[in-house]
């Protein structure tokens, strides 16, 4: 958790997946995040969308752990690190 903290912390963060989904169509998106936990059918169509971006990715073990990564105090399913 302390590696996305450092990765975010001096970044914008897109939280969510419709959010995520336009970032990573504008192309702006450094490295996406997506919760191990979250619904397969939120996560799958980003993980084929940052591989068809050529945007890195990483798996985080809960939603509970990337929101906080984030800072906010409820689950995410997804986020983002913009360029």
């Amino acid at each position: 958790m302390e590696r996305i903290r450092a990765e975010i912390g001096s970044r914008k963060v897109v939280i969510g997946a419709k959010q995520l989904r336009k970032a990573l169509n504008s192309g702006s998106v450094f490295r996406v995040y997506l919760a191990k936990n979250a619904d397969p059918a939120i996560t799958e169509p980003l993980e084929a969308l940052c591989k068809n971006n050529r945007v890195d990715y990483a798996w985080v073990r809960s939603m509970t752990e990337l929101g906080h990564a984030c800072g906010i105090e409820v689950g995410a399913a997804a986020a983002a690190a913009m360029n």
